[in-house]
């Protein structure tokens, strides 16, 4: 769409009066605009510190069931940590003919790649069982299977191939947790708070992955079984607590207005806000909800899977899953195995440990950085930056690996690959979770996000079976010139970004919905201007505009 051109798109009366009722009790459903355009412009022009005064108990909550995801950030860590523990080798890996042990890379990547199986299965029970249930009922379920499954690997005593199921049980509920809370926080937050409660999610993972640098390094002295073990029952932890705040969390509004039960949405809005912000007003906030969704209703019927990939939502979930995908394909796997990989490029045990232990805490900074960065420069902006500076930091290690065994040399790779984490999660590692939550339509979000991760969980796949044949003596043992493969697979993330990745800072769900429909360019949404109120028409119908008022020459950004 180019300056100066502009068009009304009124939806023609596929929405029967039926759909309105089913949308909202109301029989005028242009008062519902009405609302609905108030409380738009309320959330549009709402600072992140009025948003924080006035939705301090969504914060909350938001805050406590995203701390589910510290468990897998805990166990991934753990996982890839493991290969670098003298004990855990031993224990379950076989005698070499030089007399040490080792888990082969066959193992290493069936053992990785049982996590993300069991994390697919559970992705897609969690996009059924939530629409169905709501986010509450299949969060408190997957937590009791959590604490179920962690017991198999507890008890398996050497065993590889109990370890393999127990990866894969553990799999299954992780992968409701790993969309659930993105999903849930979408729902909860307003605009302003969106970035922030969405990529605390990633906050989570950080979290998770230092907490376990931690242990393991406080337990690397020990020579019996429980090196490993004490770092898996810690994991128990976290359930009963994220359990019992979920007893008392309210249900994602957006999820009862879609059931239709109104009401229940309009209690939940309050119990969440701050009765002495007086520009708040529930039922307003609950006619944009309701408008919202008959807006996308009118766009797209169903809320199933295969409706993620009809229509004006083909092109959304598409952006959603190549985005999470591109956290697995732009050299991210090296975190997870950093302290393999430092213990193979000839770091000692305890160093490749301190190390890795470094990494995390970086990682912890970089995401708290990242929350000044998003609500000054876009998400777009961030992601496609973040990438070009990570293509550079991969290339470094590649070069660096032309000198192996020199302690100068050992050293940069060991400072590049904190580099490489700061950059991570500052930029396209918390980005991802915010931009995700918002690519998809209201109607069918939790979907698209479940989709999105199946995406990431597959990639993940494809690292863990190349990633051992990169770095394991058995195989390839390519040690830090890895970071050449990375750095092509991480320059495509790059030119699909600048080309595909939209920018969502600053907009509405409903104006997120008609720039959709509207087929806007990537690179256009930043600077079109949006109206999704038509005056006096029914749910659905939508105006959007570029003109030289708002997109002028010096391209002024639309906020």
């Amino acid at each position: 769409m180019s300056p100066g051109e502009s068009f009304d798109t009124e939806v023609k009366p596929s929405v029967a009066v039926a759909d309105v009722k089913a949308a909202a009790a109301v029989a005028d459903y242009e008062a519902v605009v009405n609302e609905a355009r108030d409380a738009s412009d309320l959330e549009s022009n709402m600072t992140l510190r009025e948003a924080l005064r006035c939705y301090p108990k969504a914060v909350f909550w938001s805050l406590c069931l995203s701390t589910a995801i510290v468990m897998e950030g805990f166990d991934v860590v753990l996982l890839g940590s493991f290969y670098a523990l003298p004990t855990f080798v031993r224990d379950y890996g076989e005698l070499q003919p030089d007399g040490t042990y080792n888990i082969s890379s066959a193992w290493q990547a069936g053992l990785s790649n049982a996590v993300q199986v069991g994390s697919i299965i559970g992705l897609l029970i969690n996009g059924w069982a939530s629409d169905r249930f709501g986010y509450k009922k299949t969060m408190i379920a997957a937590l009791f299977a959590m604490i179920l499954t962690i017991l198999v690997p507890v008890l398996s005593n050497g065993r590889i191939e109990v370890l393999l199921v127990g990866e894969f049980l553990m799999g299954i509920p992780w992968g409701v947790f790993q969309t659930l809370t993105c999903a849930y926080a979408a729902d909860i937050a307003p605009q302003a708070l969106r970035p922030i409660l969405t990529t605390y999610v990633n906050l989570c993972w950080v979290m998770g992955q230092l907490l376990a640098s931690g242990v393991l390094r406080g337990l690397l002295s020990r020579t019996d079984k429980w090196a490993y073990v004490i770092p898996w029952c810690l994991q128990w932890m976290w359930p009963p607590g994220i359990i019992l705040a979920c007893i008392f969390a309210p249900e994602s509004p957006w999820w009862l207005v879609r059931k239709g039960r109104i009401e229940e949405a309009k209690q939940v809005l309050r119990s969440v806000t701050s009765p002495y912000h007086t520009a708040f007003d529930a039922d307003k906030a609950t006619s944009l909800m309701v408008h919202t969704n008959a807006l996308e209703k009118s766009m797209t019927e169903g809320t199933n899977y295969i409706d993620c990939l009809r229509g004006v939502d083909r092109r959304r979930t598409e952006i959603a899953c190549v985005v999470w995908a591109i956290q697995n394909l732009s050299g991210s796997a090296f975190m997870g195995y950093s302290t393999y990989f430092l213990q193979q490029a000839g770091f000692a045990t305890e160093r490749a440990f301190d190390m890795s232990l470094a990494q995390y805490a970086i990682g912890f900074i970089g995401t708290v950085g990242s929350w000044f960065f998003m609500p000054h420069f876009g998400r777009r902006t961030i992601f496609v930056y973040g990438l070009a500076i990570l293509f550079v930091t991969l290339l470094t290690i590649g070069f660096l690996g032309l000198a192996p065994g020199n302690a100068s040399a050992l050293w940069a790779v060991g400072a590049m690959l904190l580099v490489y984490t700061f950059v991570y999660d500052i930029t396209i590692g918390p980005v991802t979770y915010c931009l995700v939550a918002e690519m998809g339509s209201t109607r069918l979000r939790a979907k698209t996000i479940v989709l999105a991760r199946c995406v990431y969980n597959v990639s993940g796949i494809i690292n863990a079976v190349i990633m051992p044949q990169f770095l394991n003596t058995d195989a390839l043992n390519w040690g830090a010139k890895t970071g050449w493969f990375w750095a092509g697979m991480c320059g495509l993330c790059f030119i699909y970004a600048f080309f595909r990745l939209p920018e969502p800072k600053g907009r509405t769900y409903g104006e997120l919905d008609c720039l959709f429909e509207q087929r806007v360019s990537a690179r256009k949404f930043k600077h079109t201007a949006v109206n999704q109120f038509s005056e006096g028409h029914h749910p659905g119908a939508s105006s959007v505009s570029s003109d030289k008022r708002v997109v002028s020459i010096e391209h002024k950004e639309f906020s």
